[in-house]
């Protein structure tokens, strides 16, 4: 069973915090009407919108919208982001299918709509990891997919392909789980462990991890072993991270500046 397993509570301040990681960035809404349907941020960002917030994309068709937050920002805009903190990510599959939290703070974009996203295009991911001494660091991946070859992405599991890893600072903690299928507690893809009730989290787990970017929310140091948020290139598996974001976006979109 999943020890430790506590309710998580957001860093203080967290609209603050997001602020402070993008300074000229706004959190906001808009509705799109009258527009051709964008498939992606990428989209977005091409038709002449580049502050980040929320906006609505239709990866699965015009008639499918999805909540996302888009960073204008990072390396020239365009990505998809989920940020860990106020909301319990130990669930099962169901809800990492569908995708879950609120796309204005803390959220799972669900692994269906990311399998959406990355069959339309060739995308490319990146990781921002903070620690709470407030250091940053990233991972940058020139090439990223969910089962690009399956018939049936869910029945594949939803399986991780990366490649072409660039360093910022972070170390690759993500190559060990390349060509792996997505696990939660109740759907293992890895017997005879079950890690993602080992580790109290949902992954593409191995036996089991270097990285557990769904695990608890724990604040730094903790005792108990590879449970909480880790990126064990950078700060093993007894620290867990104060904020991650899995960002994607498409290996065409030109940088400004």
């Amino acid at each position: 069973m999943c020890l430790q397993h506590v309710s998580l509570n957001p860093p203080p301040n967290w609209n603050q915090y997001l602020l402070k990681l993008r300074p000229e960035s706004l959190l906001f809404r808009i509705k799109l009407t009258g527009i051709r349907a964008r498939t992606d941020c990428a989209d977005i960002y091409r038709e002449g919108f580049h502050t980040s917030g929320v906006y609505q994309i239709y990866p699965s068709g015009p008639s499918i919208p999805l909540s996302v937050y888009c960073d204008m920002e990072s390396d020239g805009g365009g990505w998809t982001r989920r940020i860990n903190g106020s909301v319990d990510f130990y669930r099962g599959w169901d809800d990492y299918k569908r995708g879950f939290g609120s796309a204005d703070g803390e959220y799972w974009l669900g692994l269906e709509n990311i399998h959406a996203l990355a069959t339309r295009r060739k995308y490319e991911l990146r990781i921002d990891l903070e620690d709470f001494e407030n250091k940053t660091v990233y991972a940058k991946y020139e090439h990223f997919a969910l089962s690009p070859s399956a018939i049936n992405a869910e029945e594949d599991g939803y399986r991780l392909q990366v490649l072409g890893f660039i360093d910022g600072g972070a170390g690759d903690s993500l190559a060990y789980h390349n060509g792996l299928m997505f696990s939660t507690f109740d759907r293992n893809h890895r017997a005879p462990l079950n890690c993602a009730q080992r580790c109290c989290g949902a992954f593409w787990y191995k036996s089991c991890h270097t990285a557990n970017l769904n695990g608890l929310y724990l604040k730094g140091p903790h005792s108990f072993y590879a449970n909480g948020i880790h990126w064990a290139t950078w700060t093993g598996y007894y620290y867990s991270l104060r904020a991650t974001a899995m960002k994607m976006r498409p290996n065409s979109l030109p940088f400004p500046g």
